[in-house]
């Protein structure tokens, strides 16, 4: 009967995939054991009872069964740390798209063949140091609240690519803060300014190209149905003062120490139209709560993070830069590499000395967010 609901088994495994069953040698079971072990500290303890299930399996003593249970749980657990385990719900508006992963069925028995089971869950794993601090936060903690917030985060990072790039701007919307990374090290931090709860900043990627100094500010329709129509058409004298104009049915905001974008905007062009750049109102950089925008992403020391993009090229010191700001001109400068930035929503984080924060949910997408237990219960 064992042997019946072994090949039962194998042909529903089959047939739920192309991938042939691989066969698997004692020192590959034990290599899976460990990643199931290991995974409980991933925020995946839902997986980890499959260790109970292979050991199961193995003292039955068919090979055939073991080869199909093993298949199996390798490719829920591949899957597990591709995509996440028990916070799915938490990925609606997450549009960091990733990059399209070999099927898992296949992955497995490719590994398996080639004896790389060790290099396939490596690869599958982020290996973010944000991602590392996470899981050693989650071995430790013991709140179930805090383990639940540390779960989902371990997932967001799930949705990220494993390749960042080797410099690239990543964005907290949720810790008001951007952070700018070169080889696998936080070279500079900035604080933002993120958008409303009515209006929140998305989460996207998108490719910086360049920088433009003294920018004008394009009015979004929505905006200036609120305030700058109105302004303009009624008191034209002040919306004058207030730089605003009206050309072509379009209303812009000449440059200037009170435009909206202040003296610097980052080219990285977005369906959000959600830009990183500077602004007049640098009072709000001293709040703890930092929701005040539209959605954009305002800078605390719009400049220096200019000036540090732009430094590679010949010319643009800082006080290059700032010369060209007191001049009043509009200017765009191109990267000489282009740079990814990540404009991301992560609750908890760990800071420059490796603690973790926490951070307030203030778009209330924590919601739902659960933690596996290692008996495979969401709490």
């Amino acid at each position: 009967m064992k042997r019946l609901l072994s090949i039962f088994a194998a042909l529903v495994l089959t047939a739920a995939s192309p991938a042939p069953v691989p066969h698997w040698t004692s020192a590959q079971i034990d290599r899976l054991n460990a990643w199931l072990l290991a995974a409980a500290d991933d925020g995946l303890g839902s997986v980890t009872p499959e260790a109970k299930v292979l050991q199961d399996r193995l003292a039955g003593g068919d090979p055939a069964a073991v080869d199909v249970e093993a298949t199996r749980i390798a490719i829920r657990l591949l899957n597990a740390y591709r995509d996440g385990c028990c916070n799915a719900s938490l990925r609606s508006g997450w549009r960091i798209a990733l990059p399209r992963w070999t099927d898992a069925a296949t992955s497995v028995a490719d590994a398996v063949s080639a004896d790389q089971l060790e290099q396939l869950f490596t690869r599958a794993r982020p290996s973010h140091p944000f991602y590392d601090a996470l899981r050693r936060a989650y071995a430790r903690e013991r709140s179930p609240a805090r383990r639940a917030t540390l779960a989902a985060n371990m997932d967001r990072w799930r949705w990220m690519p494993r390749d960042l790039g080797p410099r690239y701007l990543l964005v907290n919307a949720a810790g008001f803060e951007a952070t700018l990374w070169e080889k696998g090290r936080a070279v500079s931090r900035w604080k933002v300014v993120v958008g409303k709860t009515k209006s929140p900043t998305p989460v996207f990627a998108a490719t910086v190209t360049g920088v433009i100094f003294n920018p004008w500010w394009e009015i979004p329709s929505s905006i200036a149905a609120e305030s700058v129509a109105a302004l303009v058409r009624n008191r034209p004298a002040e919306a004058a003062r207030r730089g605003y104009v009206l050309e072509d049915g379009r209303y812009r905001q000449q440059p200037g120490p009170g435009n909206a974008l202040g003296r610097m905007k980052l080219v990285m062009p977005n369906p959000y139209n959600v830009y990183l750049h500077d602004t007049p109102s640098q009072s709000l950089f001293g709040q703890e709560v930092r929701a005040f925008s539209h959605g954009c992403v305002r800078v605390e020391g719009a400049l220096d993070l200019a000036a540090t993009l732009i430094a590679p090229q010949p010319g643009w010191s800082r006080e290059n830069v700032d010369a060209l700001v007191a001049s009043g001109e509009t200017q765009k400068v191109d990267l000489v590499s282009s740079i990814p930035v990540y404009v991301t929503y992560f609750t908890a984080e760990p800071d420059a000395l490796g603690a973790m924060r926490y951070f307030p949910d203030i778009y209330h997408r924590d919601r739902g967010a659960k933690s596996p237990t290692e008996d495979g219960v969401c709490l």
